[in-house]
């Protein structure tokens, strides 16, 4: 980790962290589509079920790690926090990739034969169609999920708008003398303001009231699953690091320590541990242990500072973005050109060959011509 007054926080592996969490989604939602299409697929395997959880968690409590540790250095270095500028920051890395996966689910797909899948419907051209799209143009994907079900090609983006909502809050609680009160009140006001203006949207449509009563469920499983205690255990460990806590850190950055935690974390993960009502959470102190260690123990057992992981977790955002749209584009052109015949063990390597390359200079373009750019810019409001 190197740091000074000039140079942006770096840490090392958190590439590779995002390496690993995009390639958990991927796999997740490859098995799944193939799983909705009616073909041979492992998505009856509880892990290849959970992969997708697991890596939203991991990079749930990535964000709240970075964020915190970015945020508690700029107060530290200046004294406050640049709330606008954290937020130019912030529109300027995700909101292009989010707009244009969500402007091509609902407009463009659609009318694309290629990336037809078995989700396609009339749920395309319903009568919510309008009411369902602006809560995915003012970064609500989650609760338009909740209401109306999300475009598949999109769906994804459930986790990017509970992000944004975390970011809303976040640096407000950091950059007061007393976070723990501000995380009380802050939390209490977001949830009164989603929750009331949810509940009237839902009051003055004109839906039926079965399906009403199941938008109720819903709405208290949206709560349910706003994920910011998961991001907030990764602010506790950036807080660790940042501040240095030597008693704390010294016992977690042994050897035999990180030899226990992650035998432990394996033997939950592969025997599908469940802990209801905080099932992200409680993985999340797992992850959050493993991020600390690769991000700041000199002595890390873990190393992922390889070249190709270090790529592939630089270009993740895009990778998270684009890879179900990939999915079903090589699943349909598979089946065109070549048929329903070849063997199962053939289909599969040929589809993650081309779902991989695909998704891969997908983002490489994206990367190139969209993200880079606008990384530049985003730069200047790290002064």
């Amino acid at each position: 980790m190197m740091q000074n007054s000039h140079q942006p926080v770096y840490f090392p592996n958190l590439n590779g962290v995002r390496f690993i969490a995009a390639f958990s989604v991927l796999i997740h939602h490859t098995e799944q589509i193939k799983y909705m299409m009616g073909l041979e697929h492992f998505y009856g395997f509880y892990i290849i079920k959970n992969m997708g959880k697991l890596g939203v968690g991991l990079f749930f409590v990535l964000s709240g790690f970075l964020i915190t540790y970015l945020l508690l250095s700029e107060k530290s270095r200046r004294g406050d926090i640049s709330t606008k500028n954290f937020y130019v920051r912030r529109i300027l890395r995700i909101w292009p990739l989010y707009y244009i996966i969500v402007l091509l689910a609902f407009f463009v797909f659609p009318e694309i034969p290629f990336f037809n899948g078995p989700f396609r419907d009339d749920f395309y051209y319903d009568a919510n169609f309008y009411k369902r799209l602006p809560f995915f143009l003012l970064f609500l994907p989650n609760i338009g999920f909740v209401f109306f079900r999300a475009p598949y090609l999109c769906a994804q983006t459930w986790s990017i708008g509970i992000e944004e909502q975390f970011y809303a809050i976040w640096p407000w609680i950091i950059k007061r003398k007393n976070p723990f009160k501000s995380f009380l009140i802050v939390v209490a006001v977001f949830v009164t303001i989603v929750g009331s203006t949810s509940f009237y949207f839902l009051k003055i449509s004109d839906l039926p009231v079965a399906t009403k009563d199941k938008i109720y469920e819903n709405l208290a499983l949206f709560f349910s699953q706003f994920r910011i205690l998961t991001m907030v255990i990764g602010g506790i460990g950036a807080y660790l690091v940042f501040s240095k806590q030597e008693r704390i850190l010294s016992f977690l950055f042994k050897k035999s320590t990180q030899v226990i935690v992650y035998t432990i974390t394996v033997l939950i993960i592969g025997s599908n541990v469940y802990v209801p009502g905080f099932n992200l959470e409680f993985h999340g102190i797992f992850f959050c242990y493993f991020i600390i260690n690769v991000a700041a123990n000199p002595n890390t057992i873990l190393n992922l500072e390889k070249p190709i992981i270090h790529y592939l977790g630089k270009i993740s955002y895009g990778i998270y973005i684009y890879h179900s749209a990939v999915i079903v584009f090589c699943i349909n052109a598979i089946h065109y050109f070549i048929g329903d015949t070849i063997s199962l063990p053939v289909f599969n390597v040929l589809l993650y060959t081309l779902v991989i390359a695909l998704t891969i200079l997908v983002c490489e373009l994206s990367f190139r011509f969209i993200e880079s750019p606008l990384l530049r810019l985003k730069d200047k409001f790290n002064r």
